[in-house]
């Protein structure tokens, strides 16, 4: 199963760098100028952030229904997304569209990593002091629901050019990334895979409860802000530089779990990050064969969410 998840996403990170508005031929020997630009400045940064952050959010989902017990739960049940959305609210339409002018893509990337550090740093505090994760899931919940709020005022004061720039954000795209912007989406994903690597044992212990987890001699609050922390670098990082993915973090675990038949997350995080980059890879492609390119997060809904429900119809236990 490794070995065949990996020759697909090799396949598809081959196939999404060849198709698009123009497809370059995998068997062309020469390139032409406009071929290589094409590819070196467009594409090839486009597929490693298909990669990285369907790999991320993929993994940051599987980590919260663990924690949470709940099969509906999230990478971005933190509300790390609103806090990303909020502070690209901000910088789009509270009066500082020359800054976003002047600064393009990278004023956005600032303020939603602003943002989502915010809800995260409230978030990390928080979970020192509540001691049940129900109500932790209620905090987060409610901190989006705040989020969402003031957005909402903003947009209701803002002029229409600023509005239809905020909304293209939140449909969420892989194109804005470029280089620069992949370097530092990469490091701030490293750290959190790295983070989520020390916490796999532990994650086994959460899956029958926080008593037996620390019968096991876990300690249940340090792992909980060890999870706090590792989802908001992961959600808030793709969030940030791609946008609101829908569809990716609640499903793919579901995915993952289904192939593997085991919930032992030494086998589910490395399954769940490799199906997930093999989805978002696909959708990145379906989006970019249409003759209207869409948003990926419209495509990642619109190709995921069926293959959901047929699984949970047709696999009852997963």
């Amino acid at each position: 199963m490794f070995i065949g998840l990996v020759v697909l996403l090799a396949l598809l990170a081959c196939l999404d760098v060849c198709c698009g508005s123009v497809f370059i031929s995998p068997l062309t020997h020469h390139l032409s100028s406009m071929d290589y630009r094409i590819i070196h400045h467009l594409r090839l940064p486009k597929m490693l952030t298909a990669i990285l952050a369907g790999a991320a959010l993929s993994v940051s989902g599987l980590t919260m229904q663990t924690l949470f017990r709940n099969p509906l739960a999230g990478p971005y049940i933190l509300g790390v997304s609103s806090g990303a959305s909020l502070g690209v609210a901000l910088v789009t339409m509270l009066g500082s569209m020359a800054l976003g002018a002047a600064l393009g893509n990278v004023a956005v990337s600032i303020a939603a990593i602003c943002g989502s550090a915010v809800v995260l740093l409230i978030m990390l505090v928080l979970s020192k002091r509540v001691h049940s994760n129900v109500s932790l899931l209620i905090i987060g919940m409610m901190l989006g629901a705040i989020a969402g709020a003031l957005v909402n005022v903003l947009q209701n004061y803002s002029n229409p050019d600023a509005l239809k720039l905020f909304i293209v954000w939140t449909l969420g795209s892989l194109s804005n990334v470029g280089w620069q912007q992949l370097s530092v989406l990469a490091c701030i994903l490293c750290v959190g895979f790295g983070l989520l690597v020390l916490l796999v044992k532990p994650l086994n212990g959460l899956l029958l409860g926080d008593d037996y987890a620390r019968a096991l001699g876990v300690n249940v609050p340090r792992v909980r802000l060890g999870i706090v922390l590792t989802t908001g670098l992961l959600a808030g990082g793709v969030t940030a530089f791609c946008g609101p993915i829908a569809f990716v973090g609640v499903a793919v675990p579901h995915i993952a779990r289904g192939l593997c038949r085991t919930t032992n997350h030494r086998i589910t995080v490395p399954v769940a990050a490799l199906v997930g980059a093999d989805l978002l890879l696909l959708c990145d492609i379906l989006c970019s064969l249409s003759t209207y390119p869409l948003p990926i997060s419209t495509m990642s809904s619109l190709f995921g969410a069926p293959i959901i429900i047929w699984i949970l119809i047709k696999k009852k236990d997963i």
